[in-house]
C-alpha cells in the first residue's frame, strides 16, 4: 500500500444497497500510538506504530457505510514519531497479514465498490448481524458515501514530524476470512528516516487487540 493524498471513483451504472450507520462521521481524537493495545515500539529508531481494528458495529458507526457487513475491515493506523527528526511513509507498504501468511493490500474505494456489488449479486453470503432494510440507493449516492469516508478517514500523512502522532484508516477486504483478526498482523515496511534510510519493518499482532478486548470483558 502506498499512501496517497487524494482519490476518485468512477461512477458505475448499477444499484448498490449499502446500510448507512447513524453517526456524526468525524475521526476519533488522535492519541499516541503507545496508548493502544496493539502497538510495536522501536526504541532505537524512536518510532511507535499501533493498529486499532474497528471490528464492532458501535466503533464502525463513525463511517457512513457499513463496511463490516460487506467483509471490509477498517483498521486505524497510528504512527508516533518519538524522535527529533521526521520520518517518511511516502514509500510505505502497509499490509494485512493473515494467520496463514497471506498479505492483503489496503483497498481503494473502487475495490470496496466492486466487493460490495459482487457480494450483492451473490446473494449476500457474508453473515449479517441483523436484518438489512430492503432499500436500494442510487449508485451515485452510495459511491459518494464511500468516497466521503475515504476522504475523511483514510490515512494520508506522507511524513510524521518530530514528537508528533498521525492517524488514519486503511480498509482491507477480509471477506474470505472467518476470523480475520485471530493470528493476523499489520505488516509495515519501507518507512524511512530523514536521511532516506529504511527503518526496520513493523509487525503488529492483532492478537494484542483481541486480548485487550477479552480483558476488558473480564
Amino acid at each position: 500500500m502506498t499512501v496517497r493524498i487524494s482519490r476518485s471513483i468512477p461512477l458505475f451504472a448499477f444499484w448498490l444497497a449499502l446500510p448507512v450507520l447513524a453517526s456524526d462521521h468525524t475521526p476519533p481524537p488522535v492519541q499516541p500510538a503507545t496508548s493502544f493495545a496493539a502497538v510495536e515500539v522501536h526504541d532505537k529508531e524512536q518510532v511507535a506504530i499501533a493498529a486499532e481494528p474497528y471490528d464492532t458495529k458501535k466503533k464502525a458507526s463513525i463511517f457512513k457505510v457499513d463496511y463490516l457487513s460487506h467483509g471490509v475491515m477498517p483498521v486505524r493506523l497510528i504512527v508516533t514519531n518519538l524522535g527529533d527528526r521526521p520520518i517518511s511513509l511516502r514509500d510505505a507498504r502497509i499490509l494485512f497479514e493473515t494467520a496463514t501468511g497471506d498479505r492483503i493490500q489496503a483497498a481503494e474505494p473502487e475495490d470496496v465498490v466492486r466487493l460490495m456489488t459482487r457480494k450483492d449479486r451473490e446473494g449476500g453470503k457474508i453473515p449479517m448481524p441483523g436484518p438489512i432494510p430492503a432499500i436500494k440507493l442510487k449508485a451515485k449516492g452510495s459511491i459518494q458515501e464511500i468516497q466521503d469516508d475515504f476522504d475523511t478517514f483514510e490515512y494520508q500523512a506522507l511524513a510524521v514530524e518530530p514528537h508528533t502522532t498521525r492517524a488514519g484508516f486503511l480498509f482491507y477486504d477480509v471477506s474470505d476470512l472467518t476470523h480475520p483478526l485471530k493470528g493476523a498482523k499489520l505488516y509495515l515496511k519501507m518507512l524511512r528516516n530523514a536521511d532516506g534510510e529504511q527503518l526496520f519493518f513493523f509487525e503488529i499482532p492483532f492478537d494484542k487487540y483481541l486480548q485487550s478486548k477479552s480483558n476488558a470483558m473480564d
